[in-house]
């Protein structure tokens, strides 16, 4: 399959527009930011509860562009809580003895949604906290992605990735310098898990078999992504990898996602069309840190302006945008490639 270049440059780049509902969400987001109630929280856990904590809110914020409004104070707070966090993602018990495996420590996908907000907030995050990308190429699988299941890690005989869980650190490693050689080839490796996956293949894989299932959802697009993956997400990441890295990018890869979308959104304006977050539970920390059970997680007025299903989404719209002009960019240099 190819992508009619013509068709797709011809399709419009609108300006995102946004409502006074979404003004006033983010208005109400950036005061809780900056209120002693989310520095309490970061401070019982940076993660916990979904989807209403200050991780959730920054996410947001992030998303929509916003980021510098996040108070200094409060991105510093929360830097400070990850950096007291494992640094290690533990597969054996014997990893971390009497470690509470939900709250003490991050995943891939939590640590590489909130590399980029830290960053964009104006913190070092190398100097901050060096552990983190090389954490992502310590746990990167043989197929070049990565897995938030624990057990996925002790699977012999397959290897079982997951979209999800290596998205969100591709993005944040290819923020920055390119670093070491090291996480050079993490990148490029991570890439090709997704050029193999051609953005919408679930797992082959018996141990991640649900991911098949999960795969069917990924075309419809979703906002806010959190840790969320959609065909749109892996296409701008793989845009981003290619352009940065001066890799190749072959057409066939992406020529399925590409073509939906043109076909799908012709004025360039993106509609929400899923609710990733809808439905989940989530854990209520404890200040005695005793056993929490899961409850419905819940919401704020920012996330509920922003997600409404059918409603054009100014910041899938954008990255739709931005998609579509670095594949022109990539087809020009000679790099997207049959």
């Amino acid at each position: 399959m190819t992508i009619d270049l013509e068709k797709l440059a011809a399709v419009p780049s609108p300006t995102p527009l946004r409502s006074a509902e979404v003004e006033r969400g983010v208005a109400d987001s950036v005061a809780y930011l900056g209120s002693d109630a989310a520095l309490h929280s970061i401070e019982r856990d940076p993660y916990w509860p979904k989807w209403n904590s200050p991780w959730w809110h920054m996410l947001l914020l992030h998303e929509l562009g916003e980021a510098r409004q996040i108070p200094s104070r409060t991105s510093a707070a929360i830097a400070a809580r990850i950096d007291r966090l494992l640094h290690l993602f533990p597969i054996h018990p014997s990893d971390a003895p009497g470690a509470d495996m939900q709250r003490d420590s991050a995943c891939h996908c939590a640590l590489g949604t909130m590399y980029p907000v830290l960053a964009a907030c104006g913190i070092d995050v190398e100097r901050t906290l060096p552990w983190v990308k090389p954490w992502f190429v310590r746990y990167q699988m043989a197929d070049g992605g990565l897995n938030c299941d624990n057990t996925a890690y002790l699977q012999t005989g397959e290897c079982p990735s997951s979209m999800v869980g290596t998205v969100a650190p591709l993005e944040a490693m290819l923020l920055g310098a390119a670093g070491s050689s090291e996480q050079r080839a993490f990148a490029t490796r991570a890439g090709g898990f997704l050029i193999d996956r051609a953005l919408i293949h679930g797992s082959r894989t018996e141990h991640n078999a649900e991911e098949r299932g999960a795969a069917v959802a990924w075309r419809a697009l979703t906002f806010p992504r959190f840790y969320f993956y959609d065909v749109l997400r892996g296409l701008a990441v793989l845009v981003r990898w290619a352009e940065a890295t001066e890799q190749r990018l072959p057409e066939a890869a992406v020529a399925t996602v590409v073509n939906a979308l043109v076909e799908r959104w012709p004025d360039g304006v993106v509609r929400v069309e899923r609710q990733a977050h809808a439905g989940k539970t989530t854990l209520l920390p404890t200040a005695d840190r005793s056993p929490s059970p899961r409850a419905p997680a819940s919401t704020f007025p920012l996330l509920d302006a922003v997600s409404r299903l059918g409603e054009p989404s100014e910041a899938l719209t954008r990255q739709w945008s931005e998609a579509r002009a670095g594949l022109l960019r990539l087809a020009r240099a000679g790099r997207l490639v049959t």
